[in-house]
């Protein structure tokens, strides 16, 4: 599996355990719902800016995200 699948997998996980919807997410990072659906897929490789702005609106550090 690779790095951006790997991320987009825990994104998910983190944030359905958490359960906030793709949409919030978007709305907290001023982006499309489909941008975090595309992360989530593996088809986007986000920038450690955007990484970072997604694990602080989940709560969580970015190494939990990328682990």
């Amino acid at each position: 599996m690779n790095e951006s699948a790997k991320l987009g997998k825990n994104l998910k996980c983190i944030r359905t355990a958490k359960g906030i919807s793709q949409g919030e997410i978007g709305r907290i990072l001023a982006v499309d719902k489909g941008f975090v659906s595309n992360i989530e897929n593996g088809k986007t490789n986000p920038t450690l800016s955007t990484i970072t702005k997604l694990a602080k609106a989940l709560g969580v550090s970015s190494d939990e995200l990328l682990k």
